[in-house]
């Protein structure tokens, strides 16, 4: 499932709401950081030179999709890959910013990414700017962080990815996966008491303002995956909501 414009929709998103997408990243194949086994728009293609909408086009067809007077919830940042990528990432948002403000400005601008590029000032700045910093970390263990999320960077490790998202002082959203099944003959299972502990933990040491966790819901490039369900995902649920935690289960 790949999305072939720059700014497409609205489309309702179970966690978001009513969203209009916008697409940094190439129209025709997935580019991203992680290669995730659950990922709805299918395996990383590899291009020498992948085109990239320019900041330029980003703004025009964001401000013409504006211009249709949607009644928006989000203007939503994710798509065939991560949007972080982007070179423009920062003056992207700066623009989206902007337009919001002139032509909906009840809406929220939202970016969804899977944290592997917080190590760059340029894209911390760009999600302070944002109102929802939507950041994944699908396991609290190196071996089953890589498992799920099969990083093209395999030295990533989660105590990285814990430093940098220690940056935003707990104003984001933490986003998870849940799943069980296997992959090259690996067992994943990021819902066993070790690796649970080792998440929960994680959550501690960042406290976010909310939390979400969700399920996988379309096709997956892995066919070899197990749907977890909502009984279980509200038990996972079930001691963070007993801290305090904002806890969003999508099942």
């Amino acid at each position: 499932m790949l999305f072939g414009e720059i700014a497409y929709g609205p489309i309702h998103s179970r966690r978001l709401g009513t969203s209009l997408g916008v697409e940094l990243m190439p129209l025709d194949h997935k580019l991203c950081t992680f290669n995730c086994v659950y990922c709805e728009c299918g395996w990383n293609t590899p291009v020498s030179h992948p085109k990239l909408p320019t900041r330029e086009e980003v703004k025009a067809a964001l401000e013409a999709k504006l211009k249709e007077k949607y009644a928006l919830d989000v203007i939503t940042f994710s798509g065939n890959g991560e949007p972080t990528l982007h070179p423009d990432f920062l003056g992207i948002i700066e623009d989206t910013c902007a337009l919001r403000d002139q032509y909906c400005p009840k809406a929220k601008v939202s970016v969804l990414s899977n944290s592997t590029q917080l190590g760059r000032p340029d894209v911390v700045k760009a999600l302070w700017l944002c109102d929802n910093r939507i950041l994944k970390l699908d396991a609290g263990t190196d071996t089953m962080m890589r498992r799920i999320d099969l990083p093209v960077n395999e030295q990533l490790t989660v105590q990285t990815i814990i430093d940098w998202l220690q940056a935003f002082e707990g104003d984001f959203t933490l986003q998870t996966c849940f799943l069980r099944g296997a992959h090259n003959g690996e067992i994943i299972d990021n819902t066993t008491p070790e690796e649970l502990k080792a998440w929960y933990q994680a959550v501690d040491i960042l406290h976010p303002k909310q939390i979400m966790i969700y399920v996988i819901d379309r096709k997956t490039p892995e066919e070899n995956l197990e749907k977890i369900s909502r009984e279980e995902m509200e038990i996972i649920a079930t001691p963070l909501i007993a801290k305090g935690y904002d806890v969003i289960i999508s099942a």
